[in-house]
Order: C-alpha cells, then sequence, then structure tokens
C-alpha cells in the first residue's frame, strides 16, 4: 500500500510540475539562511565475535572481511565531498564487542551454530535483534540524553539482525524501519545505522541514502503539488515519462527495476538542474548508465551529490537538506 500511495503521489507530482513549473519557480523565498555545517558526533559499535577462543581469533579475522576502521575513513571523506563539507561526522566513541547480539526472542548464535549459518545452514528466525537489549547494552538511552552522541554506527556480519537504519527518541519517526519504541527518555531524536564488514562503502552509502529518502519525506510531507521539492528530486521517466529528475536510491533517471543501475536507455533529465537549486533553469540532458556508472558505490554518490546544499529557505524549509539528514531533531513532526 505504502509503495501504491508513493506511486500516486510521484504521478500527481509529475503533472504539477508539467502545469506548474514556472510558478514553483517563482515561488522561492529570499531567506537568506545560510548553509549550516552538521557534525554528529557517533558511538561506534563494532560487533566482532570470538570464534575460536583458544587463539582469541575473531570473526572477522576469520573471515577477512573489511576491517571497520578502513570503511569509517572512507565513509567520512565520501560523506564530506558528496555534501561540500556541510556534513562532518565526528567519531567521539568506539566501544568493541566480543559476543554476539541477542536476537529479538533471545536467541543467540554461537560461534559454532554461525558458522554454520555461513556453510548453508538456515539462519535464525526472526532475525532482528532485540534493539532493547542493544541500546541497554550500550546505555545508549543515556548517552543520548546527556549529550554525548547524537547517533550510532553498528558494525557487524550477515544476519547480524540490524535494520539498515532505524529512529529512536521522542517524536521518532520511520526511517527505512519502524521506530524504536520505548526511547523517548533520551529527549532528542536519534538514528542507528547497521552495517555489516562483509559489504563494502557503495553499502554504507546505499543505506545512508535510504536514511536521507525517509527523512526528508518526512520534512516535506505538509507540503503539496508543486511545492512538494522532495517529491520532484525522486521523479524518474517510468513514472514520470520524459519528466525524470534525479530519481530515488533504488531507481535511477531512466530505471526500469530496483538497482537498475546499468540500464542504457537514454532518458531526458532534470536531473543536472539541481546543481542550480533553487534557481533551477529548466536545462534537460539525455541520460543513462554513463552518467552514474554501474555500480552502487558510483550511483549512490552520484544520488547523493545531488542534494541541495546551499543557503536559503523556501516555505520555512532549508535549501541545506544535509542539515535534516544528519540531524532529524530540526525535522518537523
Amino acid at each position: 500500500m505504502n509503495n501504491f500511495n508513493n506511486f500516486l503521489r510521484n504521478i500527481l507530482a509529475a503533472l504539477s510540475g508539467l502545469f506548474g513549473s514556472k510558478s514553483s519557480q517563482t515561488q522561492m523565498s529570499a531567506d537568506p539562511a545560510p548553509a549550516t555545517v552538521v557534525s554528529p558526533r557517533v558511538l561506534v559499535i563494532v560487533i566482532d565475535p570470538v570464534v575460536d577462543p583458544a587463539s582469541g581469533e575473531t570473526l572477522n579475522q576469520r573471515m577477512r572481511w573489511n576491517r571497520p576502521e578502513d570503511l569509517i575513513a572512507a565513509f567520512l571523506a565520501d560523506i564530506s565531498s558528496v555534501s561540500g563539507g556541510l556534513a562532518r561526522y565526528q567519531i567521539v566513541q568506539r566501544v568493541e564487542v566480543s559476543d554476539f547480539p541477542v536476537k529479538a526472542d533471545g536467541f543467540r548464535y554461537t560461534p559454532e551454530t554461525y558458522l554454520n549459518v555461513l556453510q548453508g545452514n538456515p539462519a535464525h528466525e526472526p532475525d532482528l535483534i532485540n534493539y532493547q537489549d542493544f541500546l541497554d547494552r550500550h546505555q545508549i538511552l543515556q548517552l543520548v540524553s546527556s549529550n554525548q552522541i547524537d547517533e550510532v554506527w553498528a558494525f557487524g556480519f550477515p544476519y547480524n539482525g540490524f535494520y539498515e537504519s532505524t529512529m529512536g527518541g521522542p517524536g521518532a519517526f520511520f526511517c527505512n524501519s519502524n521506530p524504536i519504541p520505548n526511547t523517548s527518555s533520551s529527549r532528542r531524536r536519534f538514528v542507528i545505522m547497521g552495517f555489516s564488514n562483509e559489504r563494502g562503502v557503495g553499502e554504507m552509502l546505499h543505506s545512508f541514502g535510504h536514511r536521507a529518502e525517509s527523512i526528508m519525506q518526512q520534512v516535506y510531507l505538509r507540503t503539496t503539488g508543486s511545492a512538494n521539492l522532495w517529491q520532484r528530486f525522486t521523479r524518474y521517466d517510468q513514472i514520470s515519462p520524459g519528466h525524470a529528475e534525479v530519481g530515488t536510491v533504488h531507481f535511477p533517471p531512466n530505471g526500469q527495476r530496483d538497482y537498475d543501475y546499468t540500464n542504457q536507455r537514454i532518458v531526458p533529465s532534470h536531473c543536472d538542474d539541481w546543481y542550480n537549486f533553487p534557481n533551477f533553469t529548466g536545462a534537460v540532458k539525455q541520460v543513462n548508465n554513463a552518467e552514474w556508472g554501474s555500480d552502487i558505490y558510483s550511483y549512490t554518490m552520484w544520488w547523493l551529490k545531488h542534494l541541495p546544499k546551499v543557503d536559503g529557505r523556501t516555505n520555512g524549509i532549508a535549501h541545506n537538506w544535509w542539515q535534516y539528514i544528519l540531524d532529524p531533531n530540526r525535522v518537523a513532526v
């Protein structure tokens, strides 16, 4: 049903763009609000269970997956780059965990049962971790409440049970997953990102992109018609024929299915007019995958780079979208 509603919203947005594009340009505010640099403080939790007690060998060492510090360094550099330096994460704490997390039903893998899964045995269901146990174990609500951290990055492994992103705190809203219940004592909203050492920076950026989509959907939730610039940003040719803009994390401007990053079909797109935001010129270019590359990393970098990051405000919404994506407490609910 949500997909159908999104489909209808995008169709309506496309129609409003066809008949109201000039008026949407003339409504741009002269509010000079400066683009704000946001520097969230991050608690990094690396979950790397010991799988050989005799030698102390960890799961990540056994499997030779990526080192979290390498993933973090690359991710920080990429986010700073695509945001024009307006997104400046700070890693303020790091915690190492040497055992498997507790699942929602109380189950916990042992080294043997988990390694059996990697050999092809069925994974435990439900896969979801027990977020309440995770919050309590690491005192996350207290750390957010005392203003020591702003969000959490959990690095794990396949079947670790984390959502790509989720939100807690008073007024928390959908962030690629439903909000974590019973977290209002944090006094502020916060995001937990779930990453996997098995994956690369492209998948980290992809998860972050879904976070951006959810947060910007909330930012523009009460904005309708041509004033809903988020709906305009996410148009792609399949739902707005001839009027593609930047697209979504899953659907590039010429996309015809999820993850259609290699599509060579050429379509007209206003994608680069977003570099002129908020002073759109109506510029159109013919695009296909030659514009963004053919993998999850190159496409997501291209997509994120188009997010507005300039001074000013229109209808009370800042032209620097990054301040909302990194700080959900700035978002009206």
